[in-house]
Parts: C-alpha cells; structure tokens; sequence
C-alpha cells in the first residue's frame, strides 16, 4: 500500500514562515521551543509542497462538503444522540494538533461534548515525515483495548516531541494500565492496518493536512457535513457548529 503524505497549507501558515520568530512568540503565546517545532514542520511543508509542483501563496478559502456514513467502532466522546457530529483526523507528532488540543479542544468540550450537543470521533492521519506518529497512533488505539483509549491520547497530544516507546511506555504506566500488554500490542501491529484505512478514509475526503475535521449534522452513525483543515481557533468552531445547530 503506497503510504499517503497529507500536506497542511493555509494563508496563515505561509505568511507564518516570513515573521520572524520572536514576533511569533509573542503573538501566539508559546514558547520558543514550540516556535522552533511549528517553523521546521512548516519548512517541511513547504519543501513537499516545491517538490509537488503545487502553489506555496495564499488560496481562498473554500467550504469542502463531506460526508461519513459509517463511524461504527471509531473511539467516541459525548451523547450518541448529540445532534451535531465532529470527526477529527489527528497526528499525535503535530504541532498544530498539539495547539488545537491545548487551545481550542477545551472550550469544545466544555461547550459542546459535556452539553450533549456534539458527539466527538477520533480517527488517525499519521504523517510520513514524523517519524513516531504510526507508533502513537496505534499505542491509541491499544490503550483503547484496556478502556484508556481517551486517557493516553490527551497525553500523547499534549506531548508530540516524547512520543518514543519508551515516554509511551511512561505514559501508560502513570495511566496505570498493563505496559507489558501495551507493548505488545503495539510490537505486534495489531491495528497497523486499521490506522491505514483512516489514511485512505481521509484521502477519499480530500483532506490535505493535520489537524483534519469533518464537522456536520448526526446522520444515524455518520455525519454529513463539511472538510475543516487546520488548528483553527475555537471561535472558528464555534461559528461553525452554530450554523449547523439552525
């Protein structure tokens, strides 16, 4: 199977690479480590992008229609009967995952999941220059084989640069799960192959980059909607759910 290599581009991330990190830093809040993060997988970006052949510049925005018609089996957060769905695709090693879990994932949560509005999906888009993301994506979905699914991805999304076995094997220990298992279900590629399907699931929906979202109406156990690409802030989500709860 010839491994997929979504690539993240948006108006704010090439004007990103001309500002000069300091101004970054203070802008978004961070710290000059994660600054440095967020620039490499940038120059990254902008290296496949070059190698593609495809436009670097600003693009306007374009609402994407997207629809799931099956979500059986995918990890859930939230009420079954919530009458709005989100489906996030999610590299554990990205840096934008990272920011939209510290920055915008809370308030959704809090706001939306908690309130029975929104029932939360979470599926895998591991990229091929990162090179812990297909470990951490599985070590997931493993966890979720000792009902820790959701318990080690909020670690594993907070911490993208410790995402090695052995941090991983840290993690599950401070979860108290059985690390012994853990690692063997990870050695053993148990779920190799289903992190794979979300690759091609994502593809199907033209998703381009982590984080990805499909954000829409409950439809019995999909959801029909519209593609999301990016860390956008909460408001962003916020306006969105909004027009589909009318």
């Amino acid at each position: 199977m010839k491994t997929f290599l979504p690539i993240a581009v948006t108006a704010a991330v090439i004007v990103a690479l001309s500002l000069p990190l300091a101004a970054q830093v203070s802008e978004q809040g961070i710290t000059r480590q994660q600054g440095d993060q967020i620039l490499q997988e940038l120059r990254q970006i902008r290296q496949l992008l070059e190698k593609q052949g495809r436009p670097a510049g600003p693009q306007e925005e374009q609402v994407t229609p997207a629809k799931i018609t099956d979500l059986s089996g995918v990890s859930m957060l939230g009420s079954k009967n919530a009458p709005l769905t989100i489906v996030e695709f999610t590299d554990y090693q990205c840096p934008f995952c990272q920011r939209f879990h510290v920055a915008s994932f809370p308030e959704i949560k809090r706001n939306y999941i908690d309130t029975g509005k929104v029932r939360y999906y979470s599926k895998d888009l591991p990229l091929d220059f990162h090179a812990n993301a297909m470990r951490a994506a599985q070590a997931g979905r493993c966890a979720g084989d000792q009902g820790k699914f959701w318990e080690l991805r909020d670690v594993m999304a907070m911490n993208p640069d410790k995402l090695d076995m052995e941090h991983i094997a840290g993690f599950a220990d401070n979860l108290k799960m059985d690390g012994k298992a853990l690692r063997a279900c990870i050695d053993s590629g148990k779920y190799k192959e289903r992190v794979q399907t979300d690759v091609l699931d994502a593809m199907k929906l033209g998703a381009n980059g982590t984080p990805t979202f499909v954000i829409g109406r409950s439809v019995d156990n999909g959801v029909d909607g519209a593609l999301m690409v990016g860390a956008a802030p909460y408001a962003d989500f916020d306006k969105k759910l909004k027009q589909f709860l009318k």
